[in-house]
């Protein structure tokens, strides 16, 4: 299982937030490639980066910065999201060098838009529903919609997405432990892989994700306990490669 370390920007720095209010802000870094560096030397096989700023606006506005780390980490498979809601922006992107698009917001206000996406980009789309108690948000985790997360999940299979990541939004930010219970249950409804996200704070909650992964979990998002030192990346990574191989 890999851990994925995430870089979430807002106006060119990296932050994180808690629980999704952007104006509840811990700026990390005023340097993504510089943190991007940091994980992948401690060996981070993926990087999960998300526009927060996009996410709210409906439009790209870091896109300077994702370039820039994928410029200076080119066979580094990176994942992005916020504010890609159109063909021309997905293909922007892959241009740029990342390997899977992010489509949150649009995939559940205009889920034919996933399925041209799957169509027109085959390989490279990723859907993230973030639900609170079974029900998907949108907006920037502002509004709660009325779909349950499993019906969306296995339309996004059906229309060829790469995985699904699912954020528990009461648990984001908050360091309180991963809701593995609801991850698993959307992971045994589907077959493509899950990416867990929302909640991580330690090697306890790597050790209980690991026990469930052959449930269809491929990996977890993880950023305030990384960056607030919870949960020391590279042990993390090493436990998780420990416990895959020993079948654990």
């Amino acid at each position: 299982m890999e851990l994925i370390p995430a870089i979430d920007l807002k106006d060119g720095k990296c932050v994180r937030l808690r629980q999704g209010a952007m104006d509840d802000v811990t700026i990390y870094s005023d340097d993504p490639v510089e943190m991007a560096r940091r994980w992948v030397e401690a060996g981070a096989r993926r990087l999960h980066m998300v526009d927060l700023d996009g996410a709210i606006s409906g439009t790209p506005k870091n896109a300077a910065a994702v370039h820039a780390v994928c410029e200076a980490f080119p066979e580094l498979p990176i994942q992005v999201g916020g504010g890609i809601r159109d063909e021309d922006t997905v293909q922007t992107y892959l241009d740029a060098g990342v390997r899977y698009v992010i489509i949150g917001t649009k995939a559940v206000t205009a889920p034919h838009f996933v399925n041209d996406l799957c169509l027109e980009f085959p390989g490279h789309i990723i859907v993230g529903l973030d639900a609170k108690e079974g029900k998907v948000a949108v907006d920037g985790w502002s509004k709660l919609s009325h779909h349950d997360v499993i019906d969306m999940a296995q339309r996004f299979e059906e229309d060829g997405v790469e995985a699904i990541i699912y954020t528990d939004i009461s648990r984001d930010g908050m360091m309180s432990g991963v809701n593995i219970e609801s991850t698993v249950a959307l992971a045994r409804a589907i077959t493509i892989p899950v990416i867990a996200s929302g909640g991580i704070t330690n090697l306890d909650d790597v050790r209980a994700l690991c026990a469930v992964a052959d449930e269809g979990i491929q990996g977890a998002i993880t950023g305030r306990a990384i960056y607030e030192g919870t949960l020391d990346f590279a042990a993390g990574q090493k436990l998780a490669d420990q416990l895959s191989s020993s079948g654990t």
